[in-house]
């Protein structure tokens, strides 16, 4: 078998690690005619777009097809937005779509992921530059349209929640050509004069052409480099504008937003509630406690009858005592006993002793002892000590033995 022969396996992974490298094709944009769509009971949707030369399979999960705006159907022109990529198990590429679209609003979209692009290349969007929400805040920024359901939804529920914050609205138009720079001056404005702790920035749901002016560019950047943390609260739950990327959070709905960025004060009463409750029991319990403690000790045998303790440590104190000077006693026998032992063999050792038994010692005139004759010659004085004096003498003969 030559070394140029590969399973269908291998050719299928090969070409799908080849297709997963290309990044042209990790975000594309293919317009097409739908042909054979098919909702599925899991939610997933296949389907194919064609033109009059050829045709592409194309999947769109769950997740994403209930974002659809729109029920596609059969013969309807779309933009399908997604990544081209190898179904190892048939061999087959696909567009695994995430947005379908219907035509006209390709251009738009183009506009919108090479913004996306390069707002997430700056890092706009990374996590690390969110503000967290102040806990309380006192003063909260509305910059939305003052005619439409969003700032009553947002009065409404902020109200609820908190009576006495003080909300601030910046009226602006929310789409047309002016919408971005009036969106924007009111971030700016805000935040010059530092007029609130929070700023909600929305509007209500509608299509991609109604919700353009906060994929702008321009309104993003002021998102971005607010210094008074921002929620965005822009159109319904599936409707995602890059505002909402760049904002410190992001409200599915104008009422969410409200309920995001204002404190709920009932419950914090009903907490502060709870916990002072909770305070006086444990203070209750600990005062209860001690009363115990403090009965016991009075009713006890010490507190009643001190002299009782102090008796009892008397008595331990003098049997101490006395077994003390028992000990000493015995050692002091002993002692003596011991010292007139050590006496009577000194005193049988003593010279005196031993001259006491008629023995005598003989020295020369410079207190010699002689001990060998010797050591003496004729005419020497000797001094001869017995027990009782000295005896003064001259040699007059000398005899060896």
């Amino acid at each position: 078998m030559t070394e140029n022969v590969y399973s269908v396996s291998e050719i299928n992974s090969f070409l799908k690690r080849l297709l997963d490298k290309e990044d042209t094709l990790r975000n594309v944009q293919v317009v097409g005619e739908i042909s054979n769509f098919k909702r599925y009971p899991s939610g997933h949707a296949y389907f194919t777009l064609k033109d009059a030369d050829a045709v592409l399979k194309c999947v769109m999960f769950r997740s994403r097809a209930l974002g659809l705006r729109f029920e596609p159907r059969n013969g309807d022109t779309v933009i399908a937005v997604g990544r081209i990529a190898v179904y190892e198990r048939d061999g087959v590429y696909q567009l695994y779509t995430d947005l379908l679209l219907q035509q006209g609003v390709g251009d738009l979209m183009q506009a919108y992921e090479m913004l996306k692009s390069k707002l997430l290349q700056e890092g706009l969007f990374d996590q690390e530059r969110k503000q967290p929400l102040p806990v309380n805040p006192q003063r909260v920024g509305i910059i939305t349209s003052p005619a439409g359901a969003a700032v009553r939804d947002i009065i409404t529920v902020s109200r609820r929640r908190n009576p006495g914050v003080k909300l601030l609205l910046y009226p602006v138009q929310v789409q047309g050509e002016n919408a971005s720079a009036e969106i924007a001056d009111a971030i700016r404005f805000f935040n010059e004069k530092k007029l609130a702790n929070v700023l909600i920035v929305g509007r209500g749901g509608g299509s991609i052409e109604d919700l353009w002016a906060f994929n702008e560019e321009r309104t993003v950047r002021a998102v971005a480099g607010s210094c008074i943390p921002v929620v965005s609260a822009v159109g319904h739950e599936t409707d995602f504008t890059l505002c909402d990327f760049a904002a410190d959070q992001r409200a599915a709905t104008p009422s969410q937003a409200a309920e995001m960025a204002v404190a709920d004060i009932v419950s914090y009463r009903q907490r502060v509630r709870f916990l002072l409750e909770r305070c006086r029991s444990l203070m209750a319990a600990r005062l209860a406690g001690a009363q115990r403690t403090l009965e016991a000790l009075a009713s006890s045998w010490a507190l009643r009858d001190p002299q009782r303790l102090l008796a009892d440590k008397a008595l331990r104190a003098d049997g101490a005592y006395a077994r003390l000077v028992q000990n000493m006693q015995r050692r002091a026998q002993q002692a003596q006993h011991a010292l007139a032992l050590q006496a009577a063999r000194l005193d049988s050792m003593s010279p005196l002793a031993v001259l006491g038994r008629g023995y005598s010692v003989t020295q020369s005139r410079d207190y010699k002892l002689i001990g060998s004759v010797e050591q003496v010659q004729w005419g020497d004085e000797l001094v001869t000590t017995v027990r009782d004096g000295q005896i003064i003498s001259v040699v007059q003969q000398v005899e060896g033995r």
